[in-house]
């Protein structure tokens, strides 16, 4: 990988895309969830001059937390797959303003009209599709055009919630966030767990499922477009999503995950990936009337979208800053309780629902004390240059 971007007066936090955005995105599910958690004990609600408290919440957890730590992925995977690194230290800084701008909109009534704050919140997803643009088309990286398809997407359901204040395309933008988790854990979760049985001197290989890979993104599209055009409910939604979910279930057949339950940084991507199966499944039962359809669209955030970011936000700053990839005890103490957040969220609302403010209370406080031990632990190496070169 080219290192251009590597000024010798550039601060190393503005060196690689993930650096700026994984401790920006933590620090604000922080306190987002703070926020959240406090409005349910009575206190303060969050922002309301634009949104009502459940669609900022929503809103500011996938678009401003969730896009945080996508952008810093693929800023880092992009500098790999094509040897150019999509931003110098600059204009790493000019995108982590514009998304900080997008969340002071969002978060105070600065007397904007609404049409100004639509168009700065939406200027970061744009900027950074952009950005990515420019290397993947430069080296023709064909396989990875998909993912400027759907930023594009993520940006239309952005500024249509934002317009409309429907919430049809905050289901979409989850689902599209899916999509990805489906996509790059198609690739990661293979080639990592491979290679961490590789270095336990253990015998495995990758198997090779193109066809069930095709089929499990075509699935997730199918779902979207169920969304879309019929809502979330009745029996397409739900045998789409039952569909989904075997085919998602058959590809993991092959990730050789029961030899990998005692390597944390693996088991996580494991344990998120297994979470997308779980909420396809209940968003067939929700489709059917058989449970909400918030829990599982939680199962989806909370338990999805929350293990692979804290899975892929614990390991790559280690291998692209030379350390080893190995969980500390303040890396699985974060993991567990992410788990812990995610299973009140959805399966305390499930077995005890007459309790459902303490859960969605305990599961907020949770993954902000998750999110802030990796803000602890994970800050130095962030802030800090690289022992040496080396990839993920």
């Amino acid at each position: 990988m080219q290192d251009s971007c590597k000024s010798p007066t550039a601060h190393p936090f503005l060196r690689n895309g993930f650096r700026p955005f994984f401790l920006l995105g933590a620090l604000y599910s922080v306190t987002n969830l703070l926020i959240w958690g406090g409005f349910f004990a009575g206190h303060r609600p969050p922002p309301t001059f634009m949104l009502d408290p459940i669609q900022w919440h929503a809103h500011e957890m996938v678009f401003g937390f969730t896009i945080a730590i996508v952008a810093g992925f693929l800023l880092t995977a992009v500098a790999n797959w094509t040897g150019r690194n999509p931003a110098g230290p600059m204009h790493l800084a000019g995108l982590s303003l514009l998304w900080l701008a997008g969340r002071v909109v969002m978060q105070f009534d600065l007397g904007l009209p609404e049409i100004a704050i639509i168009l700065i919140e939406g200027s970061f997803i744009l900027a950074l599709a952009l950005t990515l643009s420019f290397p993947l088309l430069k080296s023709w990286n064909k396989r990875n055009f998909v993912f400027l398809v759907l930023l594009s997407i993520l940006l239309a359901c952005d500024m249509t919630f934002l317009v409309t204040k429907e919430n049809p395309s905050l289901y979409v933008a989850v689902m599209i966030i899916v999509a990805l988790i489906s996509l790059i854990g198609g690739r990661v979760i293979p080639s990592f767990t491979v290679a961490a049985l590789h270095q336990r001197g253990e015998k495995a290989r990758q198997v090779p499922q193109e066809k069930l890979d095709i089929l499990a993104l075509l699935s997730l599209a199918l779902i979207i477009l169920v969304l879309i055009f019929e809502g979330k409910e009745g029996m397409f939604l739900a045998g789409a999503s039952f569909v989904s979910a075997i085919i998602h279930a058959m590809r993991m057949r092959h990730y050789h995950t029961h030899r990998i339950l005692g390597d944390p940084m693996a088991l996580i991507l494991h344990i998120g990936y297994i979470w997308v199966i779980a909420g396809l499944i209940l968003t067939g039962f929700s489709a059917l009337g058989l449970v909400s359809f918030p829990i599982a669209l939680h199962a989806f955030t909370a338990g999805a979208i929350g293990s692979m970011t804290l899975g892929m936000m614990s390991r790559v700053p280690l291998a692209h800053t030379g350390r080893t990839v190995r969980a500390t005890r303040l890396t699985l103490l974060s993991f567990i309780l992410l788990q812990g957040s995610a299973l009140m969220r959805v399966f305390g609302l499930i077995l005890v629902p007459e309790h459902t403010v303490n859960w969605i209370m305990g599961s907020a406080t949770l993954w902000a004390f998750c999110y802030a031990f990796y803000i602890l632990a994970y800050t130095p190496i962030l802030w800090k240059p690289e022992l040496a070169r080396r990839g993920v």
